[in-house]
């Protein structure tokens, strides 16, 4: 048996790389695009929202419709799907036409990520699978960390397009190497819709979803408020952002590779429970750190993206854990995906709304800290509730 990781790991990894960047790139090129296409800044903001409702709400619906026994053909078309809709985006000369690649690209890296982590998890031995996943999370981290400033530093100098053109260029690199090297993958049980829909009824699947909800209100929902909270802490306007930006980014990175091991090692659940009691500790701790120096905040900053982008990889396998056995586990992942999605809207939403109420910024942080925390028993709940099962089974059995 082997210990090492499957090269067609890497190899999805490359793609999610190139999917972190398409992920955020877009924001960073709201200004040239608005330039570009004669439009206001909040008409080109929609390629963002065009992006991420096709990711969030459009995946799911495609991959529900994936034959199981076709797995492998699926990742590749979604992938191809990606890299095509954002050389497209790069070629077009009619904003109409750029927020419908937009969402075909956000349609296209939703599937690719939900069939690349069931495929990483399929190509990989039982114990290996935490790694595999952190892997792939791993690369998508990276592509928003590393990838998105270095597509922006290419699009001051060539025009936004070129940025575009290096996430379709990765992603064909991906794309040639999943065609020659990804293995067939061996196709679950051919499960009608209506019983792939069953897994909404599942209790354990429905409350993996809702913990991955609460994680991404607090998390992904207060980083959208990270700059004007460091600024308050301050108390300067012309605070300089991008040190923390790229902590909390760094952070992730870290996170992802870190929690590879761990997740093979600590039950998924049990570190699933742990991940959002360090992300409940560190929101809190956020604004007493900021309150004595901004610098001392870079602290919980980092720990709050290293648990954050790592709660995603015991959620996934779990996710994966309990719907192996009903071929559906592809779809389980992608309404994770939807779920954190929905969860960063929500948090930005209530943030904004919060602040125009004239709420302090560091009541943000202290709310984002709360929802995890609801979380963190919501988790705990989950656990006592699978030894209880666990038990009944064992007495059963005897």
């Amino acid at each position: 048996m082997s210990n090492s990781t499957s090269p067609s790991v890497y190899l999805i990894a490359v793609g999610a790389f190139a999917l972190g960047m398409a992920s955020y790139v877009t924001a960073g090129l709201l200004p040239m695009i608005q330039h570009a296409f004669d439009v206001q800044v909040a008409v080109a903001a929609q390629l963002v929202t065009a992006f991420t409702l096709a990711y969030g709400i459009g995946s799911p619906l495609v991959v529900a419709v994936l034959p199981a026994h076709r797995q492998r053909l699926g990742l590749l078309l979604a992938l191809a799907v990606f890299v095509l809709a954002n050389a497209a985006s790069a070629l077009v000369d009619d904003y109409a036409l750029l927020l419908a690649c937009r969402a075909v690209a956000g349609l296209g890296a939703g599937v690719y990520l939900a069939t690349g982590i069931a495929a990483s998890a399929a190509v990989s031995e039982p114990q290996r699978r935490g790694k595999a996943i952190a892997v792939i999370m791993a690369g998508m981290a990276s592509g928003t960390v590393l990838g998105v400033p270095l597509s922006l530093i290419l699009a001051d100098h060539l025009g936004w397009q070129a940025a575009l053109w290096l996430v379709a260029a990765l992603g064909l690199v991906a794309w040639l190497g999943l065609l020659f090297k990804l293995p067939a993958i061996a196709g679950g049980p051919q499960v009608p819709l209506k019983r792939k829909l069953a897994l909404l009824g599942d209790t354990r699947v429905l409350t993996i979803l809702a913990v991955s909800l609460l994680a991404a209100v607090s998390s992904l929902g207060l980083y959208t408020f990270i700059a004007p909270l460091m600024s308050d802490a301050t108390g300067t306007s012309s605070f300089n952002v991008t040190p923390y930006l790229w902590v909390w980014g760094l952070g992730g990175v870290a996170g992802s590779f870190m929690v590879g091991p761990l997740v093979d090692v600590i039950k998924g659940p049990m570190l699933t429970w742990l991940i959002m009691l360090v992300l409940t500790v560190a929101l809190l701790l956020l604004p007493a750190a900021a309150a004595v120096t901004p610098w001392l905040a870079m602290l919980p900053i980092a720990v709050w993206g290293a648990v954050g982008w790592a709660l995603q990889v015991p959620q996934n396998n779990e996710l994966i854990a309990a719907r192996d056995e009903h071929g559906d586990g592809n779809l389980a992942v992608a309404l994770n995906e939807s779920a954190l999605y929905l969860g960063s809207a929500i948090g930005a939403a209530v943030g904004g709304l919060l602040l125009l109420a004239q709420w302090p910024t560091w009541s943000l942080a202290i709310g984002a800290g709360a929802v995890a925390f609801v979380g963190v028993l919501l988790q705990l709940l989950n656990l006592r509730g699978q030894k209880t099962q666990k038990l009944t089974l064992g007495s059963t059995s005897r």
